[in-house]
């Protein structure tokens, strides 16, 4: 079995969704990712706490509303197909359960870097 090398870093295109499609039922955030993600960067710029999840039925992180998290999964590894986020992975995003009170303004977004071979 031969092994790949990751190389160098690439961003997949971010991921944005408004105000208005956060409610109390899980929506997508943009498409599923098209690599492995190594580090991804998740953005709440609303005025409310929401939640998030890589299945859209549980709940797996929270973040207060203005607050952002960097979810660095293995920035540092150089085999392509380490410790990572698969691709056709997809984030969620809901109001947040305790507060049930969705956003009046501003949006989520999500960057995705992911590891590629070659020059």
């Amino acid at each position: 079995m031969s092994m790949s090398v990751a190389i160098r870093a690439n961003f997949e295109e971010v991921r944005r969704l408004a105000f208005g499609g956060i409610s109390g039922v899980f929506a997508g955030i943009g498409t599923e990712f098209a690599h492995p993600a190594r580090v991804i960067y998740l953005k709440n710029n609303t005025d409310v706490a929401l939640t998030f999840s890589n299945d859209g039925i549980l709940d797996k992180l929270d973040l207060d509303a203005w607050e952002s998290t960097v979810l660095d999964l293995s920035s540092n590894k150089t085999i392509e197909n380490g410790f990572c986020l698969k691709e056709t992975t997809r984030i969620y995003v809901r109001e947040h359960p305790l507060v049930l009170v969705a956003p009046t303004i501003g949006y989520v977004s999500l960057s995705v870097v992911y590891g590629e071979t070659g020059y």
